[in-house]
């Protein structure tokens, strides 16, 4: 056993549980259900844009459905989209293919 596991055996664990409190880990949808596309496409599209300190990325679930929501400065829609769609299309691509990793399927949204 590492020392990790030593020190957060599973008594920890189950004393931080949800226990009613106003904040459970398990049900914040923006950390627990797809953390690897999130990240990916954070980074994806804030390699892009010219302010990437204005980029937010919102999980929203809608109908079974899990999409992701990206949000940039004005002005910089231009470059996350690309000429015909084709960045958007390629990072829609990436992130999916991240998604897979976290076991969903999800969709993403360029909110203007």
């Amino acid at each position: 056993m590492s020392d990790f596991d030593n020190q957060y055996d599973q008594h920890d664990y189950d004393d931080h549980v949800d226990d009613g409190d106003d904040f459970a880990p398990e049900s914040d949808i923006n950390t627990i259900e797809v953390p690897t596309a999130r990240n990916v496409l954070e980074y994806l599209v804030r390699s892009v844009v010219e302010y990437p300190d204005e980029v937010d990325v919102e999980v929203v679930e809608r109908r079974g459905t899990i999409t992701l929501e990206v949000t940039v400065a004005q002005g910089d829609m231009g470059r996350v989209i690309g000429r015909r769609g084709r960045v958007a299309n390629s990072i829609r691509t990436v992130v999916r293919a991240a998604a897979s990793k976290d076991g969903s399927n999800i969709d993403v949204e360029f909110i203007d």
